[in-house]
């Protein structure tokens, strides 16, 4: 199977509905259905991001849902100086000092889970990124826990919110379920309560389900690419993030009127689903480590401008880890399922053995 077919197994067992409708409308750089406007072209990715004035706290947003269920003050939800103050604090626990201050944390794990390889034995990658992922968290948010109990808390708070902010129909329950999920989480991360208790709970949330959709997807590519030549060159996890696009939608909902390249123009509340896979060409240029996209346009698939994610350091850094940590065994896929509950695009099982 191709690099690129296995992965878009993982899109279209998702949220089959959703990339299907993303896909047959990619060719018109904006696409309006009613009040929403899907957003496939980079220039006008960037201006959504950059030149609209957004609602933080709308509903049908990350931020909007966030805000309902831990009812704390959310770095997706803050505005003016508040937000600039809370995202430079997290900038500055996620910047090269601090990204340096948790690499232990990984690459202790990674030694003590790819042991197996070295004897020839299989070893699921899913399970793997949830402990270095919850570990990690659990280290940024200076709580004891285990680190697979928080991956796990963290993934269903995800997978129960993430109908919210998504096109489709709601079942019955869902908004008390997401804040029962939210609640077992925030009592993780944040046990005494306190100020930041909605903040540590939506870092963990960022922080594990991206990693746990990134790092199978991206070397589950490079096992089909055979792409482990590169593993010691930067430029492989750069380009394995942006072909995977770990959030390939970013949902957002217009505060004042504003105009999209293109003459598009956007009301008030309009909804705007930018396509972060999209503006970062990862659904046409597969991972070229050699040539690898420009940096403007790779890093599309971390946000833009003030909406940037700060989370972007540690990520390349986690990647980079595990790609360096697996390459001596030059492995292959042997089984994968797609997980059909999680937030993000995902695998729910990704078994590798040595090659």
């Amino acid at each position: 199977m191709s690099a690129r077919s296995r992965d878009r197994r993982v899109y279209l067992g998702s949220h089959p509905v959703l990339f299907s409708l993303l896909a047959a409308t990619r060719r018109r750089g904006v696409a309006r259905l009613g009040r929403t406007l899907l957003v496939h072209d980079r220039e006008a990715f960037v201006a959504g991001l950059t030149r609209i004035p957004l609602d933080r706290t709308a509903a049908g947003t990350t931020g909007g849902a966030a805000g309902r269920l831990t009812g704390g003050d959310l770095l997706f939800d803050q505005q003016g100086d508040e937000h600039r103050q809370t995202r430079r604090r997290t900038s500055d626990a996620l910047g090269a000092a601090g990204v340096q201050r948790l690499r232990p944390v990984w690459t202790e794990l990674l030694e003590r889970r790819l042991k197996p390889l070295a004897d020839g034995d299989p070893v699921d990658l899913v399970p793997v990124a949830a402990e270095i992922a919850g570990t990690t968290a659990a280290a940024l948010t200076e709580v004891a826990v285990d680190g697979l109990e928080l991956a796990e808390a963290a993934r269903a708070a995800a997978a129960a919110t993430a109908r919210a902010h998504l096109p489709g129909v709601r079942r019955r329950g869902t908004d008390d379920a997401a804040r029962a999920a939210a609640q077992r989480l925030t009592a993780l991360v944040a046990p005494d309560g306190g100020s930041d208790a909605g903040l540590a709970t939506m870092l963990a949330v960022a922080a594990i389900t991206t990693t746990v959709a990134a790092l199978p997807r991206a070397a589950a590519w490079a096992c089909d690419a055979d792409l482990w030549g590169y593993a010691g060159s930067p430029a492989l996890a750069d380009e394995l993030l942006r072909v995977t696009a770990p959030t390939p939608l970013l949902p957002r909902v217009a505060a004042d009127a504003g105009e999209l390249p293109g003459g598009c123009p956007v009301r008030a509340g309009d909804r705007m689903l930018l396509v972060a896979r999209h503006a970062a060409d990862s659904h046409r240029t597969d991972p070229d480590p050699a040539r690898p996209a420009p940096a403007r346009t790779a890093q599309l698939v971390f946000g833009a401008g003030p909406h940037a994610c700060p989370g972007a350091r540690l990520a390349r850094a986690q990647l980079a880890d595990t790609l360096s940590a697996l390459a001596p065994y030059r492995p292959v896929v042997v089984r994968a399922r797609v997980d059909r509950r999680a937030a993000l695009p995902s695998w729910r099982s990704l078994v590798v053995r040595p090659s």
